[in-house]
């Protein structure tokens, strides 16, 4: 009997990766990861599995549960980093970071690294969620990470989504030989709380009734592709590096595939959390 793939899901609290743990919890062993301690559990006592708390905007935190999941799971088959949002006025966060860089690219960043052999060991899948806000906002500069200069919640978010198709191009590049598979994916213009935390127009956008119910999709339809991507075959199903929509190959912008930016990136993420 083959036994049950430990899967580690980010941002696990409701959205994409509470539907994504409902979907994947009866036949594998789902570990969820959340900032909410209250909605975290909530969702660990429906579907009765464990579950940690860790806000990314710290990475104290995110260093203590790099810890807490090797000493727990001795595999981690599948990682989706799931956790990120758009934020609103430029915050900087305790670890000196703009905090929508940090949240949804560093952290994600640092947290795989400290993993990594772990990761190695089981022969992996490691799953970013993007988004086409890669392409329609970022424009990544090496020189101004942070957006010191001209940041708008948008610019910021969509630097940081390209930042996580970018970090999958360049894991694989560098840990494919090793045994791990990556992919990033486009969820979909997903109905959930994105944007709740935020004063930006995006809030008001995703929770105004008309455009949640005319142009949204369910939290389940989002969660599709990650979910294909954890169970399928890297491989045979889908190419290894690769950015994914409706379980397809999709297209992001020029500097998505521009493999001289992803490792720079890496290098620059790697000095930034003192790897």
């Amino acid at each position: 009997m083959t036994p049950r793939e430990t899967i580690v899901i980010t941002g696990a609290s409701d959205g994409i990766g509470a539907a994504a743990a409902r979907a994947l919890a009866p036949d594998h062993d789902v570990v969820l990861v959340g900032r909410s301690p209250e909605k975290t559990a909530a969702v660990a006592r429906e579907l009765g599995v464990p579950h940690h708390v860790a806000d990314f905007a710290e990475l104290a935190q995110v260093r203590d549960l790099a810890a807490t999941l090797l000493a727990e799971y001795p595999r981690i088959d599948v990682l989706a980093n799931n956790a990120g949002g758009i934020m609103g006025d430029r915050q900087v966060t305790v670890d000196g970071f703009e905090k929508t860089f940090q949240v949804n690219h560093l952290a994600q960043f640092l947290l795989t690294d400290l993993l990594i052999d772990r990761l190695t060991e089981s022969n992996a899948r490691v799953i970013q969620s993007a988004s086409v806000a890669a392409k329609q906002w970022g424009r990544l500069d090496l020189d101004d990470l942070q957006n010191e200069k001209g940041y708008s919640p948008e610019k910021a978010y969509g630097d940081a989504k390209l930042a996580n198709i970018l970090f999958t191009r360049e894991l694989q590049k560098r840990y494919g030989d090793r045994g791990i598979t990556a992919a990033s994916f486009h969820p979909g213009i997903v109905g959930t709380n994105f944007a709740s935390d935020t004063t930006h127009v995006m809030r008001f956008a995703y929770h105004t009734p008309v455009i949640k119910n005319l142009v949204t999709i369910s939290p389940s339809k989002g969660a599709d592709t990650l979910v294909w991507l954890a169970t399928s075959t890297p491989g045979s199903d889908w190419e290894p590096g690769g950015y994914f929509a409706k379980r397809k190959p999709a297209t992001s912008s020029r500097q998505s595939t521009d493999m001289a930016l992803a490792e720079r990136l890496w290098d620059i993420s790697a000095e930034l959390v003192g790897r």
